[in-house]
């Protein structure tokens, strides 16, 4: 078995209050998919409920209610998830549903900066469920909303059997224009196929790639205000310090405003694709394997953020192809 196929999983939940986040935890506890998870509950407040809401299941529930896991309690979440991991074999993942107004990056960062988690586990995917009665005003009122469509691999846009169908297109357009390369998934009363959430391989770009190969392509970006998404390639091969140098500028610059960037490279001298990420100004990256028999070796990176000036951002990527 291969490093990434022997460390535990784990799912990010995340979305806005009453999107219907335990709805779906209870669908995938519930769900007949022969596997077993562990389950790690945040909310917000001195008295938690979420814990009860939870349907009486194997697997184990663990509540933080002194905090949201985006802030004062991310300690707990390393503890709780370094407790839960040299258990692992008791279980076959872990769900981490966070309070509705949790930003998932710090979530996120947590498996770039501790080294026990990075060695036995991995941040499979964030899964953003969203309220479509409510949404369009959400993102006008709300920050963390916004990231937390910004974050996601994966939204499941839920509660569609209360909207129409033009209003659903024009959803999903401003979702895009938040987030390019997000997959969607409608759904009513968060009722989602188990393969389109779990094992999705979103910050693991080499199973992302095997799973959603067009999931960098999507060039669609947005000149509004806020957050939008933009993306790049180029045909030719890069140098990996010019690279390496430019991306390291921008984070320290900009990375308050770049939420998410990940990419696919093709450095000048390497017959294996390079896969890299980032999340504000934690960066991670490595070779993931050789690219695949008559695949155009095109370098591809995504940025999703605030601010973005998206000439500058092209010359700055451009200006790292190799002589």
């Amino acid at each position: 078995m291969s490093e990434t196929e022997t460390k535990t999983p784990v799912t990010v939940l995340t979305g806005f209050l009453g999107a219907g986040k335990t709805t779906l935890l209870n669908h995938i506890l519930s769900a007949e998919h022969g596997r077993k998870y562990a389950v790690l509950v945040n909310e917000f407040g001195e008295l938690g409920v979420d814990g009860d809401l939870v349907i009486d299941a194997d697997e184990e529930v663990f509540e933080t209610n002194n905090g949201c896991i985006c802030c004062t309690v991310r300690g707990d979440l390393i503890r709780i998830l370094g407790s839960l991991l040299r258990r692992r074999n008791r279980f076959d993942g872990i769900i981490v549903e966070t309070t509705g107004l949790a930003d998932p990056a710090p979530v996120a960062q947590t498996f770039f900066v501790d080294e026990n988690l990075r060695a036995k586990s991995r941040l499979d995917a964030v899964v953003t469920v969203v309220d479509a009665c409510n949404v369009m005003q959400t993102l006008e009122e709300s920050h963390e909303a916004v990231n937390q469509i910004a974050f996601a691999d994966v939204i499941v846009l839920n509660k569609v059997d209360l909207v129409d169908e033009q209003t659903l297109d024009a959803i999903e357009a401003r979702l895009r224009q938040i987030n390019a390369s997000v997959q969607i998934h409608r759904t009513t009363r968060s009722n989602v196929s188990m393969s389109d959430i779990l094992d999705r391989g979103g910050f693991d770009l080499k199973r992302a790639l095997e799973t959603m190969p067009d999931f960098l392509e999507n060039t669609a970006h947005s000149h509004e205000e806020g957050v939008t998404s933009m993306s790049f390639s180029v045909d030719r091969p890069l140098d990996e310090a010019r690279f390496q140098a430019w991306i390291g500028a921008i984070l320290q610059e900009q990375g308050p405003d770049i939420l998410r960037s990940k990419g696919i490279l093709d450095f000048a001298g390497q017959q294996e694709r390079f896969a890299f990420q980032a999340v504000h100004m934690m960066a991670d990256g490595d070779y993931i394997g050789p690219w695949k028999e008559n695949e155009a070796r095109v370098s591809r990176i995504v940025f999703i953020g605030r601010n973005l000036n998206r000439p500058q951002l092209r010359r700055g990527f451009e200006s790292c192809l190799a002589a």
